[in-house]
């Protein structure tokens, strides 16, 4: 036993699958063979009973029925000397010819057959020939004259003939149906018999490859798994032996190769924990720093600026008359300068917020932040002229209110600022549905204003990036990187549509689910 599994382990399953599926495909074979023979035979004797010998027996009583008929036609015909008596005789005569020919189209293959209905066709011919035909040449119509008895005796003589010869046909077919049946009997056994031998061998080997199968294969499996199984609990000490064939002592090793490679990655990765635990906490003192520093920035900073300006413009009101224009002019640019930096220092601790820190996260209506991001622009709104274009209604989706009244109120503001001098701005607000595996919309949002050179489509989202002079347009080039964050942020993306030739388009992508959680909160510095 054990030398005969010995040898079972050093052939693959695969090879014994495919010996298996071999035999079975020859048992399949042999057996559609055999069946199939066997429902040729029985097919074969079926048709020969259905379409030759039952249909002749059939005809040969339609024959005798129109032998019958002349035999009637002529004795009526010499009693009565009325022509309308031999009118059986006449259609007698049609029909024997008739079944006379289909008799020999159904019995061309059999020879014995076609001599019985030779005899009785030859009798049926003497019959009219030595009695039928004399009998009434010799009768007037319309006139009556005595029964020949002689005759008579001559014709019952010839008839008693025909009957025998009748008689015969019909005894041979009847042999000849009964025959066929248990011809046809014995075939269907034989088809049946091979049947049931191809259903019991194809069965044998099923079972067979079943036995096979789980003793090849299902467990050396199981075993497998129970020892993977083991080990995914925790029990990375356990070596992996499993016998059987080839193919499966192959996957055991590798597995067992996986679980050492497993033992050495968990020792480094471990090492390696305690390396990521210790960033971690640099990185959460670093974050801590940054928040610090932020919270300088916006107070710290902002309050030296303050006095820089408020001082400039009390040396300006107190010593005015005394100062020409030039320190005028100095004066001015000092708090020009003073009050460009805190603004260049509250957009970029705003831009410092977007993604780090946000009031709360909610399910929010792009129509109520677009309503409050117009209303925060209403007086720019009404000196300029605005029309704005929008959906009956935009989407609701998961996001920080304020950032995203902050991504219209940027956009719209974008749009005034940069709007032609001869003719008033408008924005046309569009959504459609974006498609891809999550819920989202894109949207766009289009002017009529001066545009942006499509080379320069990329670079208008860098911070502090301008386009145009201070004399030109005031800012500090901080709004559309804000949009950029603020879109990034909720999972989006935002673009220049250069195709739009007619002013300036903003697209960009929401979702209705952010990738970041919707319980996510913190206070702003």
């Amino acid at each position: 036993m054990t030398a005969a599994l010995s040898r079972i382990g050093r052939v693959p399953a695969e090879e014994w699958f495919q010996r298996v599926l071999a035999l079975m495909v020859l048992v399949v074979v042999a057996g559609a063979a055999l069946t199939a023979a066997a429902i040729g035979a029985t097919t074969r004797v079926s048709d020969r009973l259905g379409r030759q010998v039952q249909p002749a027996a059939t005809e040969s009583y339609r024959l005798q029925s129109a032998l019958a008929n002349q035999e009637t036609g002529v004795r009526g015909y010499a009693i009565t000397a009325d022509t309308q008596f031999l009118e059986p005789f006449t259609t007698g005569r049609q029909e024997e010819a008739r079944a006379i020919a289909h008799l020999r189209e159904l019995l061309r293959d059999r020879p014995g057959l076609l001599a019985d209905l030779d005899g009785l066709e030859q009798a049926a011919q003497d019959w009219r020939n030595d009695y039928a035909q004399p009998l009434i040449a010799t009768i007037t119509p319309g006139t009556v004259r005595p029964v020949d008895g002689v005759a008579t005796a001559l014709g019952k003589t010839e008839f008693d003939t025909l009957r025998r010869y009748s008689a015969t046909l019909n005894a041979d077919l009847e042999a000849a149906v009964i025959s066929g049946r248990a011809d046809l009997i014995h075939q269907r056994v034989i088809r049946n018999t091979a049947l049931a031998g191809m259903v019991a061998a194809f069965l044998v080997t099923g079972f067979a490859l079943t036995v096979l199968v789980r003793r090849l294969v299902a467990r050396p499996l199981r075993e497998l798994a129970t020892a993977s199984l083991r080990v995914a609990d925790g029990d990375f000490e356990h070596r992996i032996t499993i016998g059987g064939p080839a193919d499966l002592a192959t996957v055991a090793e590798a597995v067992e190769s996986m679980r050492r490679r497993i033992v050495a990655e968990l020792e480094s990765s471990r090492v390696q924990e305690t390396m990521l635990a210790a960033q971690t906490a640099e990185l959460r003192r670093s974050n801590t720093e940054l928040e610090q520093f932020a919270y300088v920035a916006s107070h710290d900073l902002r309050e030296p600026l303050r006095k820089v300006a408020s001082f400039c413009e009390l040396l300006d009101r107190r010593y005015g008359d005394q100062l020409d224009e030039r320190a005028r002019q100095y004066i001015e640019f000092a708090v020009d300068g003073a009050q460009r930096m805190q603004g260049l220092i509250d957009d970029l601790l705003t831009f410092s917020r977007v993604g780090r820190v946000h009031d709360s996260i909610d399910a929010i209506h792009l129509d109520q932040v677009l309503d409050q991001a117009l209303l925060n622009l209403a007086a720019a709104v009404e000196d300029s002229g605005l029309r704005v274009e929008r959906p009956d209604q935009l989407p609701e989706i998961t996001g920080e209110p304020t950032q995203l009244i902050m991504l219209w109120q940027n956009l719209i503001a974008n749009a005034i600022k940069f709007h032609r001098p001869d003719l008033p701005p408008i924005v046309r607000i569009d959504c459609d549905s974006e498609p891809g595996d999550r819920v989202g919309w894109r949207f766009t949002v289009s002017d009529n204003g001066i545009g942006i050179a499509p080379e320069l489509a990329d670079q208008v989202f860098v911070i502090f990036r301008r386009l145009h002079g201070r004399d030109e347009y005031t800012g500090t080039g901080i709004g559309l990187a804000l949009c950029k964050k603020i879109v990034e942020f909720h999972g989006g993306r935002i673009w220049i549509d250069t195709t739009h030739t007619e002013g300036t388009r903003f697209c960009f992508t929401l979702f209705e689910q952010p990738p970041y959680s919707a319980n996510a909160s913190s206070s702003v510095p």
